[in-house]
């Protein structure tokens, strides 16, 4: 059975909110589906011969949308056992990021609908992605760590040379170093000056447990995916802390594991 004459049985069983063509591919339907991406994007699904039967995947549009929404291009390992969990419930392989079903001729209609499905299912993890109401960037930075096998713990109290106490918000140890790191993060460039000029005292009030304890570090991680931030807070941190930007991973995680 060539592509056109599976498409017109195919459309046979659909409403006509489900629309099929051929793909650029030989061989291959492009179905698109009455299913959207939060950003109004329609979920295209896609079906191929193969070995007798078919399979629908998806081509790994539905990962590759996700991805497109995290500033770090890729997404935390808490969110991929999320998207595993999306595939086993709705009976979907998830391999090399694409969703794929395997079927016969006379079940192609389902597999598609599930299919498409589960690419909405994946689209709609965007709302863990960097929504303040569901997860801080703290909770990031927290699925990172365990994704790098960073040992931590978090909202760690530290007494300072004033008797005040002081919550850190993540306290790393390394082979080499322990690192105490305070996130700077909020939405309003009229609030960014108190959280750091806040934490500036507490760099401070903290900075004599660097005397005992020869390889302690500070760092003051700046969530610099809302543009809030002014030269001069990270000149104010900078004498006391190592500055790093949630924008850079790879540099955060080199001043974690630094000699």
């Amino acid at each position: 059975m060539n592509a056109q004459e599976l498409c017109a049985a195919l459309q046979a069983d659909w409403s006509s909110l489900f629309e099929c063509s051929p793909a650029p591919k030989e061989g291959v339907l492009r179905v698109r589906t009455p299913f959207m991406y939060p950003d109004g994007g329609v979920i295209d699904v896609f079906v191929l011969p193969r070995d007798g039967g078919f399979e629908v995947t998806d081509f790994g549009e539905a990962l590759g949308w996700l991805r497109m929404q995290s500033v770090r291009g890729h997404l935390s390992a808490k969110q991929y056992r999320l998207v595993q969990d999306i595939c086993l419930t709705l009976g979907v392989e998830f391999f090399h990021g694409q969703i794929m079903l395997r079927c016969e001729k006379n079940t192609v209609s389902q597999a598609v609908v599930r299919v498409g499905q589960s690419a909405l299912r994946l689209a709609d993890l965007w709302f863990t992605l960097r929504r303040r109401a569901v997860e801080t960037v703290s909770d990031e930075v927290g699925d990172w760590l365990q994704e790098k096998v960073i040992p931590f713990e978090r909202e760690v109290r530290h007494v300072g040379r004033s008797g005040r106490s002081w919550t850190v918000d993540y306290q790393t140890r390394t082979a080499q170093r322990t690192c105490l790191v305070f996130v700077l993060s909020t939405g309003s460039r009229a609030a960014a000056r108190r959280v750091t000029e806040h934490v500036v005292t507490g760099l401070y009030d903290l900075s004599h447990l660097r005397v005992v304890q020869p390889a302690l570090s500070f760092a003051s991680l700046f969530d610099d995916t809302e543009d809030v931030w002014q030269e001069e807070d990270f000149r104010l941190v900078e004498g006391l802390s190592t500055i790093v930007h949630w924008s850079r991973p790879d540099e955060f995680e080199n001043v974690l594991k630094a000699a």
